[in-house]
């Protein structure tokens, strides 16, 4: 059986993601924050949530480990754990970009080290960073400084990850999701066309056919899911 990490299982991609993974067969191995509640195993066979902070590396390190030692193998990742935040140049401090690199980046990039020694073992695995329009172009990123520079850095993370696996079946995927439409984000701008917006579900089935015997072929991809938006 095949097995994925997915962490931020309790927010609103990490699920869609979660059960898109459950209802094609896979073992899924998936976070939340301190904050939330473990989803209850009884509910899926195959699924085991831990509420950690993905911040703390060792932490993840250990829980990534106890992973490998319960099942053996990790086929995919999938890395959601992020969070955003509003700011100019003249109001952004150390302070906000520090923060925002700690949510976007050190999360994933606590998570993916791990993952990526494991399966350069396996010889073959999947990860996928969650990246944003304002990471990809820093022109995207006025009015939100702390947050396009920390997910710019995904992009980063991406390319080495790729360099470094050169030649193996290890490939590591930047997701660029336009607005994602989510309850909160509909209450928060019910002005606009909700319609244009991608569905957490659309963007579960593409990563899911990324880590497909079709897809096996493709290598360094830049994934925008855009919709109409």
């Amino acid at each position: 059986m095949k097995v994925a990490i997915i962490t931020g299982t309790g927010g609103n991609l990490g699920k869609a993601i979660c059960d898109k993974f459950l209802e094609e067969g896979y073992y899924v191995m998936g976070t939340v924050s301190p904050q939330e509640a473990v989803r209850d195993k009884s509910k899926h066979p195959q699924l085991e949530t831990v509420a950690i902070d993905l911040t703390d590396e060792v932490a993840t390190s250990a829980w990534i480990a106890s992973v490998v030692d319960k099942r053996k193998q990790i086929d995919a990742a999938i890395l959601t754990v992020g969070g955003f935040a509003m700011g100019k140049m003249g109001n952004t401090s150390t302070a906000d970009i520090m923060k925002q690199f700690r949510l976007n980046f050190e999360t994933a990039y606590n998570s993916a080290r791990p993952v990526f020694l494991q399966m350069m073992k396996q010889g073959r695995g999947k990860i996928f960073l969650i990246g944003s329009r304002p990471g990809l172009d820093m022109h995207n990123s006025k009015g939100m400084v702390a947050y396009g520079m920390s997910k710019s850095l995904l992009f980063r993370l991406a390319e080495l990850l790729n360099d470094e696996a050169k030649g193996k079946e290890v490939i590591t995927h930047m997701i660029v999701p336009s607005t994602i439409d989510t309850p909160q984000n509909r209450a928060s701008m019910p002005d606009t066309d909700s319609s244009k917006w991608v569905k957490a579900e659309t963007i579960a089935g593409i990563i899911h056919f990324y880590c497909s015997d079709e897809a096996a072929s493709i290598r360094e991809p830049i994934i925008k899911v855009y919709n109409n938006a």
